[in-house]
């Protein structure tokens, strides 16, 4: 599936998915939950690419979910959740490495996501935050397991509950970033490192990539717990309050939350 708010491009072995939703802070709809899935698992099953590129746009790697259209679908009832359960379950199953450039506002997922990435590469003005509590909900994508793992139980009680937004510095010191780079080199600092994994020996790879990530059962199990809670979160009077904040909030402000 091909749609316009998801660019894909495929050469060099990498397998390049970029966000051009930028007058929506390029916050995920439904759609776009498709797109870069069936963009991950048809690179997963070309034997000519060697690695997944995740990029944003200029200022903006991505804003979370688009609340707005997924609390319109259904009366609200779901956020359209198949698509996103679809991405977040696909993430720790991906053989092939994953690079990330963020440039900007990397929010909700946008945040997340980061954590199965294996080379991450930010922009200075890059930004950091997971407001899950404060829209009543709570950490996904596996975040409840990685972020502790990476960054520290109390950086990540401060990261995924109290919701402090991260700087890009602070990040590179907690380890999840690589290296903090020029605005306007991160696209090629980017690919640049993609492209020299890509050059490695495959199947040297995968099999050191696989020694370093360690066993993936965990992370799966924790991964339909959080989906669980979730889905529970959502019925929740706390949230159905933030939700309804969140619509009451003029359409300047963003109109995306996680």
């Amino acid at each position: 599936m091909s749609i316009d708010e998801v660019d894909v491009k495929i050469g060099d072995g990498l397998n390049v998915i970029r966000l051009v939703r930028p007058e929506k802070k390029n916050a995920l709809s439904a759609a776009m939950y498709r797109a870069i899935s069936e963009a991950l698992e048809a690179g997963e099953r070309d034997g000519g690419i060697a690695v997944h590129v995740l990029l944003g746009s200029p200022g903006v790697f991505s804003a979370g979910n688009d609340l707005g259209e997924f609390l319109a679908q259904d009366g609200g009832a779901g956020l359209g959740l198949d698509d996103v359960l679809r991405f977040v379950r696909l993430l720790p199953m991906l053989k092939k490495p994953i690079v990330a450039g963020v440039d900007g506002l990397a929010i909700g997922v946008g945040t997340t996501v980061l954590f199965h990435c294996d080379l991450v590469y930010a922009t200075e003005r890059s930004v950091f935050s997971t407001p899950f509590v404060d829209l009543g909900l709570v950490p996904e994508a596996g975040s409840s397991l990685l972020v502790p793992a990476r960054l520290g139980y109390a950086r990540a009680f401060e990261l995924l509950v109290l919701g402090e937004p991260f700087s890009a510095e602070r990040m590179l010191s907690a380890g999840l970033i690589n290296a903090i780079v020029n605005e306007s080199s991160i696209d090629e600092t980017t690919l640049s490192s993609a492209r020299r994994l890509a050059a490695k020996p495959a199947a040297a790879v995968a099999a050191s990539r696989s020694l370093l990530r360690g066993d993936l059962v965990a992370l799966g199990e924790r991964i339909e717990v959080e989906v669980r809670v979730f889905n529970e979160r959502l019925s929740s009077r706390e949230a159905q309050t933030a939700f309804s904040a969140f619509l009451e909030k003029p359409a300047a402000d963003g109109g995306v939350a996680n």
